[in-house]
């Protein structure tokens, strides 16, 4: 029962796939407008800590995200793999 070849190349996931900017700006979308929502309606006066935090949350990530996309585009050693590319 033999399958054949196998081959050992993975092919590469189409780039809206791995490109996580748009997942961050929605996300952070999100939550601005949550935000803006929680100082309009007083009865949700309880949730601003929340999406603030969300927010803050947000920025940290994208920051870090930058970090070490610029740290790939120099070719440091300790930088991730694969967020080189724009």
């Amino acid at each position: 029962m033999d399958a054949g070849p196998a081959s050992r190349e993975i092919p590469q996931l189409p780039r809206g796939l791995v490109d996580p900017r748009p997942v961050v700006l929605a996300g952070f979308a999100a939550w601005a407008v949550a935000a803006i929502l929680t100082w309009l309606i007083p009865a949700w006066a309880d949730a601003r800590p929340v999406c603030l935090m969300g927010l803050l949350v947000g920025v940290l990530g994208s920051a870090i995200y930058l970090a070490q996309r610029r740290s790939a585009r120099r070719g440091d050693k300790g930088a991730q793999v694969g967020l080189s590319g724009d």
